[in-house]
């Protein structure tokens, strides 16, 4: 009998890594191909062009997806042109394609979610694109069969959002379930405040890098800053800032951003799912968002089984086409264990 087929669409080196999670617990079941984000039609054509460098469509971070892909000899199948699948593994729903129409979907929480800002409630109201609100729209296209988020507190965040509360599962999310494992590395600096920006900017948001500047340095507080940079950012312009006003401030546009933080004795973000790794570690840290907000939505530490979470969900999806017509067997809220 052959083998069904499941498409794990990343995007993100965050993303690709989380449906790789998943990917490794399907693989002795099922054939697994992986994509990094792809689109169609007029958002295509803006994308050959170069003008959504500032997304994960552009080719800077496809490049970074598919250098990972390729590093753990996974088979790419871009935009799943060769094969038909069985199922979809993806990790947005901004924009979703005509092929996961079709098709079942697991959807899983990117991370953390954009604020609803004007454009988010604009988006609401008229029935516009969900992806001119970025990722404050995660979840609301409905065209999944289940939408694994990181906790409890997240599930009720997507569901007052208006996700169906039947699809929501709360199965932990992998990459910032087990932050213990981060504090063995190998990052040498350590005694230090961490700075991780945000892509704010690219995303035509409001912000000043000035004013976050400024502020960063009064919660560092005289201690040495280290800068870690958002891979999507214009990493020029960004070090140019932080060098007019911390001169001999050590500037990271690469590495391990989880190892960084283990290693620090503060963490100072905007709007970065990084602060979870600094709030399970019980970190000095400083964000954009409130604290007691981030303490709710913190993501559940389950000792990495958040993959094998998701992937026993689709396994019932897949197994469903087979054994069963009509609904699909109950899921748990989180499995913990194996």
């Amino acid at each position: 009998m052959q083998r069904k087929k499941v498409l794990l669409i990343g995007g993100s080196l965050n993303q690709t890594k989380i449906v790789h999670a998943v990917g490794r617990a399907l693989a002795s079941r099922y054939d697994c191909f992986y994509s990094s984000a792809f689109c169609d039609g007029p958002l295509d054509v803006l994308r050959k062009a170069g003008a959504l460098e500032f997304t994960v469509l552009g080719h800077r971070l496809r490049l970074r997806s598919d250098t990972y892909l390729r590093s753990h000899n996974l088979e790419i199948d871009y935009g799943g042109r060769i094969n038909s699948y069985d199922l979809i593994v993806s990790t947005s729903d901004l924009i979703v394609q005509e092929k996961q129409r079709h098709t079942p979907v697991v959807l899983i929480q990117e991370g953390m979610t954009d604020p609803e800002d004007w454009r988010y409630y604009l988006v609401r109201a008229l029935h516009l694109p969900r992806w001119l609100a970025g990722t404050a729209a995660n979840g609301l296209s409905d065209t999944y069969r289940y939408f694994c988020v990181a906790s409890p507190g997240y599930r009720d965040f997507f569901i007052r959002k208006g996700c169906r509360p039947e699809k929501v599962v709360v199965t932990g999310l992998p990459n910032f379930d087990h932050v213990q494992s981060f504090c063995k590395n190998d990052f040498p600096e350590s005694g230090y405040v961490l700075v991780a920006t945000s892509n704010t900017r690219e995303t035509y948001k409001q912000d000043s890098r000035q004013a976050f500047l400024r502020w960063a340095i009064e919660k560092a507080a005289g201690r040495r800053m280290i800068f870690k940079l958002h891979p999507a950012e214009n990493f020029e312009r960004a070090r140019s800032e932080i060098q007019s006003l911390i001169p001999n401030a050590p500037v990271f546009t690469d590495g391990n951003t989880d190892h960084m933080i283990a290693n620090c004795d503060a963490l100072i973000t905007q709007y970065s799912t990084c602060i979870y790794v600094g709030l399970a570690l019980e970190k000095e840290f400083y964000s954009y968002f409130e604290i007691e907000t981030l303490r709710k939505l913190m993501p559940i530490q389950n000792g990495g089984q958040s993959g094998k979470n998701i992937a026993q969900i689709c396994v019932q999806l897949l197994e469903e086409q087979v054994t069963a017509r009509g609904k699909i067997r109950s899921v748990p809220l989180y499995a913990e264990g194996d």
